[in-house]
Order: C-alpha cells, then structure tokens, then sequence
C-alpha cells in the first residue's frame, strides 16, 4: 500500500511540510468526515480566501452543501512574512446575507489565528452558529477550530501555492 501521507522537509528552518494533491484529497476527505461525525449541519460554507477556496469547494462537495460565500482577507505576504494585521477586502459580504445561518468556516491553516479571528468575529453577532473547519491548526493559533485535519508546528507548502506564479500578480486588489 502506498503512503500518501504528506512529507516534511529534513533541513533548515522554518521546517515545512508538503502536502501534495493526491494528500490533500484525502485530508480534505478526511476533515469532512470529521465535521460530519459531530453532528453540524452548515447551511453555508464561508470561504477565506484565498487558500480557504479548495477547502471550501471540497468540503462542500463532501458535506451536500451549495451555498458557498468568500470573504477575502490578506495577511501573508509570504513565507513567514504578514501584515501587522489582518485586512479585509472587497468586495464585502452582507450580513443580511449571513443572518440567522449556521455558518462553517473554512481555510486551508490556522496559522496565527488572526484571519479566522476577524472572520468568526465577523459572523458571531448575525450568525446562528459559526465553526470553524481547517486542514492545519498551529499550536500557537489564538483561533482553535472546532474541525482540524492535523496540529503542526511545520510551514505547509500546499499544492496550489508551492511554485512561484506564471506571470506577476496583481499587487493590490480592485475595488468593485
């Protein structure tokens, strides 16, 4: 049988876990399951983007579940590297759009905790219920969710972020 956990780099710091897609399909499987077992039943998936995107797609796959909303949040600029603070930006989520609902939080790492926070924050006063859902808690992560894949100290290198992008990118985000 073939191991398809993920691999964690021997050298230098930070050390760093790879998670490759075949891995992720089966944490994501996995992460859902876990949410499934405790009995909650989201009526929406509130991704953060950008690496919360393929954990909320799948998991709404897993889990029955359509109605899937963003909230883009930028915090990392790059290995290691964050703003002092994590910022929202637009376009914006209606709260109206999030009352009463029992919301599901979904990204990819719980890292500081400072984006889930601002997130969750967020929700709570219009929110029936909101929970949190992530592949990758942080032990030091102020955030701790309710639905984790795994607990590591380690930098994870996701597949739709481990190779330098094709053309440069947008370096600040439009207004709409």
């Amino acid at each position: 049988m073939a191991d398809n956990s993920p691999t964690t780099t021997e050298a230098a710091a930070p050390r760093r876990e790879i998670l490759d897609w075949k891995s992720y399909g089966h944490a994501v499987a996995d992460l859902a399951q876990i949410v499934a077992d405790d009995g909650f039943r989201a009526d929406l998936i509130l991704a953060i983007a950008r690496g919360g995107l393929f954990v909320a797609g799948s998991l709404g796959y897993a889990l029955g579940i359509k109605n899937l909303f963003v909230m883009n949040v930028e915090y990392y600029t790059g290995v290691d590297q964050r703003l002092d603070m994590p910022v929202m930006l637009s376009p914006y989520i209606d709260v109206v759009d999030l009352s009463d609902q029992r919301v599901l939080i979904a990204d990819d790492v719980a890292d500081t905790g400072h984006t889930l926070n601002l997130v969750r924050d967020f929700c709570l006063e219009t929110v029936a219920d909101v929970r949190s859902a992530v592949l990758y808690e942080k032990p030091h992560s102020l955030v701790k969710c309710e639905y984790v894949w795994k607990r590591t100290s380690d930098w994870i290198v996701f597949p739709w972020s481990d190779m330098p992008p094709i053309v440069e990118g947008q370096t600040s985000v439009v207004d709409v």
